[in-house]
């Protein structure tokens, strides 16, 4: 791909924020009537996401990070690459329990929820003209988010257009309530 023709322009910034994963409760803990499990890993927090999953506060020295790479292709879509730390995706199917340092990523284009991603690559469909910023988010496979500090563990990167894309509302269909 030519840079030199101007057909896309890439600004890539990328904000990692770190969590980290604490506790010792056996993945086998059943939630009490407060949502919390009795040998919970981390703390819920009142503070919710866009789709209202409880963040789950963790902390310590093996916090899971993430990064988030977006790169532009020849068709107009993007390949975006994550970059974990002291965090593993689970394979789809995965119980809903919180684990420290697992789960699911959930990548949102403009704050709008795009997929849940079990592996560290997607293919991301050619987005309109104009600067996007694409997020990836960890979650617990219960559905909370992981957090540190009160703030959720994610990346994003910022992504400019340049050329003419697709109409809004032809970014691709949402992943869906089941994933």
């Amino acid at each position: 791909m030519s840079w030199t023709r101007g057909i896309l322009a890439v600004l890539a910034v990328c904000v990692t924020l770190s969590a980290g994963s604490a506790g010792c409760g056996s993945g086998d803990a059943r939630e009490t009537g407060n949502g919390e499990s009795p040998a919970a890993v981390g703390r819920l927090l009142d503070e919710t996401d866009e789709e209202g999953r409880r963040y789950r506060e963790i902390g310590g020295e093996h916090a899971p990070r993430i990064g988030i790479e977006v790169q532009p292709e020849d068709d107009g879509s993007w390949d975006v690459r994550l970059r974990l730390r002291d965090f593993r995706l689970s394979p789809p199917g995965e119980r809903a329990r919180a684990v420290p340092g697992q789960g699911l990523a959930h990548l949102y284009v403009d704050g709008r929820l795009v997929t849940r991603l079990h592996t560290r690559e997607h293919r991301l469909p050619a987005v309109p003209r104009g600067t996007h910023h694409v997020t990836a988010r960890l979650y617990a496979d219960d559905g909370t988010v992981w957090a540190v500090d009160g703030e959720p563990v994610e990346s994003t990167a910022a992504i400019t257009v340049s050329r003419p894309g697709p109409a809004p509302g032809a970014r691709g269909a949402d992943a869906g309530p089941g994933g």
